[in-house]
């Protein structure tokens, strides 16, 4: 079990993505692991034949455990195994999902990008499965079996979610009529073929009754899904919620959790301190809206790409702020390996690397950019990028907040936030103008560097942001 992350301590395999039997080469992807903040893709770190998984899916251990045995190619083989036909493309929730449904993600022709199977791809092919709603089923390969007509003479038609919930509910879908498509039992038919004594209540099973809540538990509260007692003879009713909508709630809290966990270690490892100072942009942004005119829609710059590059560039000058403090001692790094804070959708925070960003172009820097936030937010992320980032940089512009000081990631020793770009009366050779500025802030380990080398840091930004043109 590799490590993902400084903060991560075990993680879960969730999907395997080889067999025994399979030959694979260092890098390639082979399984899937859940974290406490993402599902993310790991490689292998050795070439050879895949010998034996050492854990089971749903097996959660801790970062260094063994999971799976590659044995070398042997000597008197003449050529390697034929490599194993690649999965299809698809994010490992979007997998875990085919996998709850029932549906094959190698029958599915993938409506994303580069062919890539989608959860709405794979909603349809179960929709379109005989027995279920009507809709017409992705293109699957020719040669793809049929189902045996006695596995599904049986089947009502209904959409994935009501058979879901009819199941949780311990409904006999024969014995309720469809107003969906073609007749298609909905999950609203479910509900309503439900008398309301005994629906379960919400996060529970219908034949399996929940705990009793903890003394501690005031009575004047009620308790959370998971630790609510029978319901008495008159309860109170429950809150409406939506039977197909997956609960993130259990994920975003642990989540929270791991980010609390690192921050309150970092503030208690870390001595920091904080500098911030306001970012001349005017030149920066003339620049940017200048070239933009010559640039179509889809490959214009925006100011975070700028601000970046400069970052990184800086960085690089000033290696106090790139690199881990370790067993007692710094070590610079020679690479800039600038993390990223991405705001997941069901909540938290990851910060992967942009490997090597200061030797990108500032269209290479955008087009990185982009797929790495797209990856973070699918669960498609790769060990390297969440365990290498040198310096981390947040911005929270986009939501109209003016400064930030984060809290720095261990064993990262600085971090740099960016405020909202604003136009503002600006001082110059005693003329009084208004200019585009951004906040942009500094919190760096004193066991490291100090405001000297911190304020040279932030000059160095500003400096580079007045010729836009050399990033």
């Amino acid at each position: 079990m590799p490590s993902l992350g400084a903060d991560m301590e075990h993680g879960k395999v969730v999907e395997w993505l080889v067999k025994p039997g399979d030959y694979v080469h260092k890098g390639d992807i082979v399984a899937a692991v859940d974290t406490d903040k993402t599902v993310m893709d790991i490689e292998s770190f050795e070439e050879g034949v895949v010998a034996e998984f050492l854990v089971d899916l749903g097996d959660t251990v801790d970062v260094g455990t063994p999971i799976a045995r590659i044995t070398a190619t042997p000597a008197e083989l003449p050529t390697a195994p034929t490599p194993p036909v690649p999965s299809p493309k698809a994010a490992p929730p979007v997998r875990h999902l085919a996998h709850t449904l029932g549906v094959d993600v190698g029958r599915i022709s993938g409506s994303g990008t580069d062919g890539e199977v989608t959860r709405a791809d794979v909603e349809r092919a179960a929709a379109a499965a005989p027995g279920s709603s009507a809709g017409p089923a992705p293109a699957v390969a020719p040669e793809a079996p049929a189902e045996p007509a006695e596995d599904t003479a049986h089947r009502v038609r209904s959409s994935p979610l009501a058979r879901r919930l009819a199941l949780e509910l311990g409904v006999d879908l024969a014995g309720i009529p469809g107003t969906g498509p073609g007749g298609a039992v909905t999950e609203e038919d479910v509900l309503a073929a439900v008398p309301p004594r005994e629906r379960a209540p919400q996060g529970t099973r219908a034949d399996k009754p929940a705990a009793a809540p903890p003394s501690d538990v005031p009575a004047t509260e009620p308790a959370t899904p998971e630790l609510q007692a029978p319901a008495p003879p008159a309860p109170q009713p429950q809150p409406p919620s939506h039977p197909g909508r997956k609960d993130t709630g259990g994920k975003a809290e642990s989540l929270r959790q791991a980010i609390g966990a690192l921050m309150s270690r970092s503030k208690k490892e870390i001595p920091h301190y904080y500098l911030s100072t306001t970012l001349d942009l005017a030149a920066a942004m003339a620049w940017m809206q200048a070239a933009n005119q010559q640039r179509p829609v889809s490959s214009r710059l925006v100011p975070s790409a700028l601000l970046l590059k400069a970052t990184a560039l800086a960085a690089r000058e000033v290696p106090d702020m790139n690199g881990f403090f370790t067993r007692g001692a710094f070590q610079a790094s020679s690479s800039v390996h600038l993390g990223v804070v991405v705001a997941l959708r069901h909540g938290g925070l990851v910060a992967p690397a942009l490997h090597d960003a200061d030797t990108l172009t500032l269209d290479q820097l955008m087009d990185q950019l982009r797929d790495l936030v797209g990856r973070a937010r699918a669960g498609r992320l790769q060990r390297a990028e969440m365990a290498d980032p040198t310096i981390t940089v947040t911005n929270l512009g986009d939501l109209g907040v003016e400064s930030v000081y984060g809290v720095i990631y261990p064993p990262q020793v600085a971090m740099v936030g960016f405020g909202k770009v604003l136009e503002q009366p600006w001082a110059h050779n005693g003329m009084l103008g208004i200019r585009h500025a951004a906040i942009a802030t500094l919190s760096a380990d004193h066991r490291v560097s100090d405001g000297l080398r911190g304020g040279r840091f932030l000059a160095r930004i500003d400096e580079l942001l007045q010729k836009p043109g050399d990033l």
